[in-house]
């Protein structure tokens, strides 16, 4: 089955869902982010079909997200966020917060985060780049921008 385009639409939330938004692909940034650089680390972690995850990390090296390093003489690679997908993996963070708070039930989160900063354990908050004060989606009004469709 052919995989719907989003790229070409003028919306930022397409345009990254045509980059991570199919299931597994949130899930290989994640292992990748906590250390699992290598496709048998990855594929044993998420239990997922070697063609898929071969597909999913050329998709995400070809969209600059991970790179690929050779390891082994043999053509072995590891897989590395890029800017890019560090970048990315600050929205799985927020999306870590959500599923926190909404879907962790009385066990709690699955995994804490401690903050380099401070040492202390800590979640995402979204703040203003402006004000610094929090902002979220009651806290905005969406405006046309530059690269808006007219």
């Amino acid at each position: 089955m052919q995989r719907t385009k989003f790229g070409d639409m003028a919306c930022s939330i397409a345009r990254t869902l045509d980059v991570i938004g199919e299931p597994w692909s949130p899930l290989i940034l994640r292992d990748v982010w906590v250390g699992m650089s290598r496709f048998d680390q990855i594929q044993a972690d998420l239990g997922i079909s070697r063609k898929v995850l071969t597909e999913r990390l050329t998709h995400l090296v070809d969209e600059g997200v991970l790179e690929r390093r050779p390891y082994d003489q043999r053509p072995r690679y590891e897989y590395h966020l890029t800017a890019k997908g560090t970048e990315l993996v600050d929205l799985l963070m927020v999306m870590t917060r959500w599923g926190d708070r909404w879907l962790a039930g009385e066990a709690g989160p699955p995994v804490l985060y401690r903050h380099h900063a401070c040492g202390e354990i800590g979640h995402v908050d979204l703040r203003c780049s402006h004000c610094g004060e929090p902002m979220h989606a009651n806290d905005i009004d969406p405006l046309a921008g530059p690269g808006a469709a007219i």
